[in-house]
C-alpha cells in the first residue's frame, strides 16, 4: 500500500511539470514582460566596436551616448541603465553581443551600431526577438530593408554618395574619377557604387570612371592600387573606408605624387586618420555634423557638455550621432508611455521633425533619416567645414 500511494505521488508530481513545461514559454515571456514593467530601471543596450578596426569610431559613440545618458539619466519616472557590449569589429561579434543584449540583459531599446557590416548582422537577432534598434551611423541601406525593428538617426549612401559626386562635379570641376574600394566593407563598396552611379550621371559620360582597384580591411600597402590609379590621371579620388587604411591610403598617394583632390565618406572624421596625414592638401569628405554651425539648440547643448565632459577632445560627429541616438530612444519609451517593445518601435516609426544635435530628424518608412549632409576637408591638422548639401 506504501509503495502504491509513493508510486502514485510520483505521477502525479510528473504530471504536473509536464504541465509546467508546457506552458514555461509563454509563461517566461510574460514574466519577463511584468519584471520589466515593475522594474524601477529601463535598460538600454549598446554595441559598438571598442576594440578592432573600428575601435576609434566605436568609443567616439559611447562618449555621445552616455554624455546623453548623464544629461538625460530618467524617462517615464524611471532611471535609464546603458549595458554597453564590445562587438570587437567583428560581425559575429556583433550578433553574439545583440544576442546578449535581448536574452540575458533583457533589454528595451538597443543602440548600434558603428560599421554597417556590423549592424547588419546584429539586425536580424533584434527583429527575432522584437526588440527595436536605432543605429547611430549605419549608412549602408541593407541595414534597415525588410527589418521594421531597426531605425537610424544618420543620412544613407544613396544620399552621401550622391552628394560627393555633386562635389566633385559641381565644385571641383571634376570630369573623371578613379575609385578605391574596400571589398570586405559593405560600407565601402556600397558607397562606391553610389558614387559611381552619381559621378556617370551628373557628367553624362558612361566611362567617366577611369579606374576602380580593391583592398582588402587591414591593409598597409596600397601602392599597387595606387600605381595603377595614377597612371589613369583622374581628375578626383573617390576612397571611402576606414579611418585606418585611408589614413595610409591619401598619404601614400601624395608620397606618390598623385596630386588631384581625393574624396572619402564619414568614416574619415577620426583622429586616427588626421595622424596619418602630412600633406593635407584637396582632402574632403562628407559627414553628419559640424561643431562650428550648429542646426538647432540641442546642438549647441551637446557641444557645451561635450567639451565639459571631453576637455581637450575635438567635438565630432559620432558622439554627436551616438547622442541623438540615445534621446530619440528615450524620447520614443516617453512617447509609447512603456517599454513595451511594439509600443516603443510604433513611436519610432512616427518620429517627425524631431529636433537632434544633428539635426532634424524626420524617419522614413524605411526607418531612415532625411538630413542635412555635412562636408569637410582637411586643413592644418583639422577638419574644417566645406559646406552642406540639403536633401532634396
Amino acid at each position: 500500500m506504501k509503495r502504491k500511494c509513493v508510486a502514485l505521488i510520483a505521477v502525479v508530481l510528473i504530471a504536473a511539470m509536464a504541465l509546467v513545461g508546457c506552458g514555461s514559454g509563454q509563461n517566461s515571456k510574460e514574466a519577463s514582460k511584468e519584471t520589466a514593467a515593475n522594474s524601477n530601471v529601463i535598460k538600454i543596450g549598446v554595441y559598438e566596436p571598442l576594440t578592432g578596426t573600428n575601435a576609434a569610431g566605436g568609443q567616439m559613440t559611447v562618449e555621445g551616448i552616455e554624455l546623453a545618458n548623464k544629461l538625460f539619466p530618467e524617462v517615464l519616472g524611471k532611471k535609464v541603465e546603458l549595458v554597453v557590449v564590445d562587438n570587437k569589429s567583428e560581425k559575429q561579434e556583433a550578433a553574439n553581443a545583440v544576442e546578449r543584449l535581448v536574452s540575458k540583459e533583457k533589454v528595451d531599446v538597443i543602440i548600434g551600431s558603428y560599421g554597417s557590416s556590423l549592424s547588419m548582422a546584429g539586425g536580424p537577432i533584434a527583429k527575432e526577438a522584437g526588440v527595436p534598434v536605432v543605429g547611430c551611423s549605419p549608412t549602408n541601406p541593407a541595414v534597415t530593408l525588410d527589418n521594421d525593428y531597426y531605425f537610424r538617426v544618420c543620412f544613407i549612401d544613396p544620399f552621401q554618395g550622391k552628394v560627393m559626386a555633386n562635389f566633385a562635379v559641381e565644385k571641383l570641376h571634376a570630369k573623371t574619377a578613379a575609385i578605391i574600394q574596400d571589398v570586405q566593407q559593405d560600407y565601402s563598396v556600397g558607397l562606391s557604387n553610389y558614387f559611381e552611379k552619381s559621378f556617370k550621371e551628373l557628367t553624362g559620360n558612361q566611362n567617366a570612371i577611369v579606374a576602380k582597384v580593391n583592398y582588402n580591411t587591414g591593409d598597409k600597402d596600397f601602392s599597387s592600387q595606387l600605381t595603377a590609379v595614377k597612371a589613369k590621371n583622374p581628375d578626383v579620388i573617390f576612397a571611402p573606408g576606414n579611418f585606418l587604411e585611408c589614413g595610409i591610403l591619401v598619404q601614400k598617394a601624395r608620397e606618390l605624387g598623385i596630386t588631384c583632390p581625393i574624396l572619402g565618406g564619414d568614416t574619415w572624421e577620426a583622429e586616427e586618420f588626421l595622424n596619418s596625414v602630412k600633406n593635407t592638401k584637396d582632402i574632403y569628405f562628407s559627414t553628419h555634423f559640424d561643431a562650428d554651425h550648429p542646426v538647432t539648440d540641442m546642438s549647441t547643448k551637446f557641444m557645451d557638455e561635450y567639451k565639459k565632459a571631453y576637455p581637450g577632445k575635438q567635438v565630432n560627429a559620432f558622439g554627436a550621432l551616438g547622442f541623438d541616438a540615445y534621446i530619440l530612444a528615450i524620447d520614443a519609451i516617453n512617447r509609447a508611455g512603456s517599454t513595451d517593445h511594439k509600443a516603443i518601435r510604433d513611436a519610432l516609426a512616427a518620429t517627425k521633425d524631431f529636433k537632434g544635435a544633428t539635426g532634424i530628424i524626420s524617419l522614413d518608412a524605411n526607418g531612415d533619416a532625411n538630413k542635412t549632409a555635412i562636408i569637410k576637408k582637411v586643413a592644418d591638422g583639422k577638419f574644417v567645414y566645406e559646406g552642406k548639401v540639403d536633401p532634396k
